[in-house]
């Protein structure tokens, strides 16, 4: 779903997988992540974090984030921004 007012959907990682090839950030916009199915690894400004299922994560602006897949199954993640600005991304 995306735009105007809000940019949501879902990820799915397979084992092995990244979310992005490198992390990358936002100037302005949040992103908040949701762990729905599956433990992940996420990451924030090179710190790893464990993130079992049901795992909530509010990523701040100017925050560089990623997300890793190191176990053996599928992880699904919903992610949500508060408005739709594909420009806003370094």
């Amino acid at each position: 779903m995306r735009g105007p007012s809000i940019d949501w959907g879902l990820i799915l990682l397979k084992p092995g997988e990244f979310m992005a090839e490198k992390s990358h950030g936002h100037n302005f916009i949040d992103e908040t992540f949701y762990f729905v199915d599956g433990n992940g690894i996420m990451i924030i400004d090179d710190k790893e974090y464990d993130a079992p299922e049901g795992s909530v994560f509010l990523i701040e602006p100017k925050e560089m984030h990623n997300i890793r897949n190191d176990s053996d199954k599928s992880v699904k993640i919903i992610f949500i921004k508060g408005e739709y600005k594909p420009e806003d991304k370094f």
